[in-house]
């Protein structure tokens, strides 16, 4: 069975850190471009940030640039949205999502998507 997992979320102050983590099982991984969206109260999903599978192209929604970091370790299988400074309006639900074909596409065409961990930051 094909599963992303994200982990990570919680609750934190402004100007804090989290660590999102999104283990993949059931397909290689490797070679996979991978991304992560995020969906706050009353407004539509967004893109947070993109990455191809090679790492040689990433992409980050100028509300985080500077402070959010995606990577992905092939070995274990997991991708990471490293976040730092954070602010009340990067609270929201948090997905992963993996495609072989696409990168830093829209939600709906990612091959496989997670159902999301919860980051709630308080002013």
């Amino acid at each position: 069975e094909v599963q992303l997992v994200e982990s990570g979320g919680g609750l934190v102050q402004a100007g804090g850190s989290l660590r999102l983590s999104c283990a993949a099982s059931g397909f290689t991984f490797v070679g996979y471009h991978i991304a992560w969206f995020r969906q706050a109260p009353g407004k539509e999903r967004e893109g947070v940030s993109c990455r191809s599978s090679s790492g040689g192209i990433t992409s980050y929604a100028d509300s985080v640039k500077g402070r959010f970091t995606i990577s992905k370790d092939n070995n274990k299988k997991v991708m990471y949205l490293q976040m730092n400074s954070l602010k009340p309006e990067d609270t929201g639900v948090y997905y992963c999502a993996a495609d072989l074909w696409r990168y830093c596409s829209s939600w709906s065409s990612y091959q496989y998507r997670g159902q999301g961990t919860q980051v709630t930051v308080s002013s």
